[in-house]
């Protein structure tokens, strides 16, 4: 029993830390209230989005290499100190150089968050229970990522400003880190070997890593979409204005919280495979009905689909590719750098709308992304434990 105390004593603060991870999906309903704001296109709206996650092509594996050093613990609270001051920035001056510094500052912390936090888990639960126990983790993200919206929406009404998201966001991170800081989690000792950028990527050297690598970019892009991308179907389609049409990003993040909470149960019973199918499944379904769908209900519900199927995606993959190597502080580095996906796949969104003249090239680029992820079904079973 005192085991057991123990062990949810340490699992608290690192569940507080995976909320705190949420806080860079805020990035979605921001960027849609930065374009009216500033009255920008689609494409230069998206391309703020790059200042999120192009840091995960720069940061995730140089991550990897840290925490060898100065352990997975420290590296963690590195990531909430500079989420913090990327929380409060907004709130204190407000313009497009302010938005890209403070995007900036979310994209860095989250990605020493992505690397360091979910390795961290390893060192308090068993190799066997990783897939449940990450799944958990991005339910608990996905809360903060279904609550910004609500909050912004409901800071305009009642105050007129939807940046009070920023400071309640900031007291919570600070928390988040005292907590984790006063919390003793036992880590292996650092290796007297050292990791390079060249060992890292060297690991691509393996075809199932390659594979899954790119299953990550594409499930982020997918992700990155929705959030940017579920307002503006309403716009478009429906004449919603913005302030009704931002809970779409509140919908598809309540599915994907319920998808990580269902998939925490489905994954400790159910094989790996069979529950990265049905999720695919899922997700196509809820795309191919945006090439249709011309009513809200019908936008919710593809939004929902996709909402609950993208919401394993994620941890299915990360704990397959951390199964295929004893290097898994690397490994973890490599696969977050796939996150770069969300810096890549929104502007080509961006650039495909604005092309196109609608909101179906968007539609059309993630069609591509659940194609690779319908391709990778026949490819997981081959690390599935």
């Amino acid at each position: 029993m005192n085991k057991n105390v123990t062990i949810v004593s340490r699992i608290i603060p690192v569940m507080m830390a995976f909320f705190t991870m949420g806080f860079v999906d805020l990035v979605g309903i921001a960027t849609n209230y930065v374009k009216s704001d500033f009255s920008l296109s689609d494409m230069a709206a998206n391309s703020f989005s790059i200042m999120v996650f192009v840091w995960f092509l720069v940061f995730s594996i140089p991550t990897g290499i840290l925490m060898n050093k100065i352990g997975r613990k420290k590296t963690v609270l590195i990531s909430l100190i500079v989420t913090f001051l990327g929380l409060i920035i907004p709130f204190a001056i407000y313009d497009k150089t302010s938005m890209i510094v403070s995007f900036s500052l979310l994209g860095i912390g989250n990605t020493l968050m992505q690397v360091s936090l979910n390795p961290l888990l390893t060192n308090i639960i068993s190799d066997k229970k990783l897939p449940s126990y990450l799944t958990m983790g991005q339910f608990i993200k996905a809360i903060a990522s279904l609550i910004a919206p609500v909050i912004a929406t409901q800071a305009i009404i009642y105050f007129g400003n939807w940046k009070l998201l920023f400071p309640l966001f900031a007291v919570i991170c600070l928390i988040a880190a005292v907590y984790l800081f006063f919390t003793d989690i036992k880590e292996q000792a650092a290796r007297e070997t050292s990791s390079s950028f060249l060992k890292c990527i060297s690991l691509l050297g393996n075809g199932m890593v390659f594979l899954l690598f790119a299953g990550i970019l594409v499930h982020v892009g997918i992700d990155v979409g929705m959030n940017i991308t579920a307002p503006k179907l309403l716009i478009e389609r429906i004449g919603l204005p913005l302030s009704e049409a931002g809970y779409a990003t509140s919908i598809y993040f309540l599915f994907r919280t319920f998808g990580c909470f269902a998939g925490t149960f489905f994954l400790a019973r159910f094989s790996v495979r069979k529950v990265f199918i049905m999720s695919v499944l899922l997700i196509l379904a809820g795309i191919l009905s945006f090439y249709i769908s011309n009513s809200t209900i019908a936008i919710y519900t593809g939004i929902a689909l996709v909402g609950v199927g993208n919401s394993n995606v994620f941890p299915i993959i990360f704990s397959n590719a951390l199964s295929l190597t004893t290097q898994k502080n690397e490994m973890s580095g490599l696969m977050v750098m796939g996150i770069a996906g969300g810096a890549i796949f929104p502007v080509l969104m961006g650039f495909a709308s604005d092309s196109i003249g609608s909101q179906t090239g968007t539609v059309i680029v993630l069609t591509i992304c659940i194609a690779y992820l319908v391709f990778l079904i026949s490819k997981i079973k081959a690390v599935e434990k």
